[in-house]
């Protein structure tokens, strides 16, 4: 019994010595203070999955943007294959009718409300992402 009572307090001290250790090092120690993202989800063109993950991380804990289409959480959970012509027919009304830059805002608002896009109109709107992307050819040189 004296053994398993030495062992136990060898380790408190054992422990105890490491922490110490590990304040004076400075080593472990937590900031409390968040850390912002290193881009922000505007610029995020999807060639980065971190940045679009902390994005939708970021989407997460916000209130979730409306984009005039409440009408759609009638569809939350249905899976993307089982929607009628006219009920993926308004899901494009809305799609077209938006700005490019806002259909990956709109996208993610979807995700977050649980509602699957029709795959009816997926290829659509993956076209209208894809375009709002740069690509090498629309960006200037990069001098060095």
């Amino acid at each position: 019994m004296s053994i398993v009572a030495l062992a136990l307090t060898a380790l408190f001290i054992l422990g105890l010595v490491a922490a110490f250790a590990q304040k004076l090092t400075g080593k472990g120690s937590t900031d409390d203070t968040p850390v912002a993202p290193s881009t922000d989800c505007g610029t995020c063109d999807g060639s980065n999955s971190k940045c679009e993950q902390e994005c939708m991380l970021e989407a997460a804990v916000k209130e979730i943007e409306y984009f005039d289409d409440e009408e759609l959480d009638a569809y939350r959970g249905r899976p993307s294959h089982d929607y009628s012509e006219a009920e993926a027919e308004q899901f494009a009304d809305i799609l077209y009718t938006m700005q490019p830059e806002e259909v990956a805002a709109w996208n993610r608002s979807l995700i977050l409300r649980g509602i699957n896009i029709p795959d009816q109109i997926r290829d659509e709107m993956l076209l209208l992402l894809s375009d709002d992307k740069p690509t090498a050819s629309n960006n200037p040189p990069v001098r060095q």
